[in-house]
């Protein structure tokens, strides 16, 4: 499907992470000038989940079929609903809507993920273009379906050498041999919130309690020995990896919390310096980038220089880079690299709901 819009384009990019921090709405516009893209941000916003839709989309992985394809259809009227009012509130007319969802299943070994918010009910709630379910086809490809968004990185931020997003996971992307290649460095977020949340806290704010503990050499040991971590690219993970193979290794540990979390901003930091070499500049974003002493132990691990955006990059990349990918497949143009994912072919992913 191929439509014409010059070289200006006008997008709403939508994602939610893992760690359910709310949904990013990023409104952009993106400039094609002789072969080269560039964006600016005219505004974002996090709908911050209720505690209502915070259980939902938690509980989803344990719904029958029946509700889960209903809480798809409630939670894509859900997303439509928050772009009207983000649209009536801003003033911005988008050209289309470039949609993630949320990740309810990530399995591309049994050859499926399944993201909630369908394209449908977005594009029939605001009357605008959708482009949604951007993981499936490289799933279908052999991929891993993950991560999508070096060719935003590769695109919108060639200036730097590593892109490295600390979200629910950390994943990094770079140039390797003439391909871009990106995979998910480890758990981040994900499990830095599940440690805060037993303590009443949404997160760790500053890296608070994780400063508490001490690094406990055995645990650290075991988690640096993770099957994963051997794996070559490209590799992902998902919520399952996490509670099957992660928190295991947590619960045989018979040392406090604090000091499990301490271990883990370690071991976060210490994967991170496998993967990068050298004194290049490294852009951090993700709600990670705002963990001062996460961010400590990224710089003790590794010689990169580390480059931390403005508040509004770190909060929207992803949001940003999912709308970019929604111009590409609007374009039948390449989104979705098979040197990230490891698919039998690059493609143009995504399915295009009219309204």
């Amino acid at each position: 499907m191929k439509r014409h819009f010059g070289n200006k384009f006008k997008v709403i990019g939508m994602m939610s992470g893992t760690s359910l921090d709310g949904l990013d709405l990023a409104a952009v516009e993106f400039h094609l000038n002789n072969g080269k893209w560039d964006f600016s941000l005219f505004t974002g916003e996090t709908v911050t989940y209720s505690e209502k839709w915070l259980n939902k989309l938690k509980n989803a992985p344990t719904l029958s079929g029946e509700q889960l394809i209903e809480l798809h259809s409630e939670y894509g009227k859900f997303i439509g609903s928050k772009v009207n009012r983000f649209i009536k509130k801003t003033g911005f007319n988008p050209d289309f809507i470039a949609s993630h969802g949320h990740t309810i299943f990530h399995q591309p070994e049994k050859h499926f993920t399944f993201q909630a918010g369908n394209g449908a009910e977005i594009a029939a709630s605001t009357k605008i273009t959708t482009v949604a379910d951007f993981r499936t086809g490289d799933v279908a490809l052999g991929g891993q379906g993950a991560p999508l968004v070096p060719i935003g990185d590769q695109h919108l931020f060639s200036e730097f050498k590593y892109c490295l997003n600390l979200g629910g996971f950390g994943n990094i992307s770079f140039e390797s041999e003439q391909k871009q290649i990106a995979f998910d460095t480890g758990p981040a977020n994900i499990i830095l919130n599940y440690f805060a949340e037993k303590q009443g806290f949404a997160f760790d704010k500053n890296g608070e309690l994780g400063k508490r503990g001490k690094v406990n050499s055995e645990l650290l040991n075991s988690l640096n020995n993770i099957s994963f971590y051997k794996k070559n690219p490209p590799k992902s993970l998902g919520r399952e990896w996490v509670e099957n193979t992660f928190i295991p290794i947590l619960n045989l540990a018979k040392i406090s919390d604090d000091d499990k979390l301490r271990t883990i901003y370690e071991h976060i930091a210490f994967q991170i310096s496998k993967v990068v070499s050298g004194n290049g500049k490294m852009l951090i974003t993700g709600g990670g980038a705002f963990n001062s002493f996460l961010l400590e132990r990224i710089k003790f691990h590794t010689s990169c220089e580390i480059a931390i955006p403005s508040k509004e990059i770190i909060d929207f990349k992803e949001a940003i880079i999912f709308a970019f990918l929604g111009i590409l497949r609007i374009l039948d143009k390449t989104n979705c690299l098979a040197s990230v994912t490891g698919a039998s072919k690059d493609s143009s992913s995504g399915i295009v709901f009219l309204p």
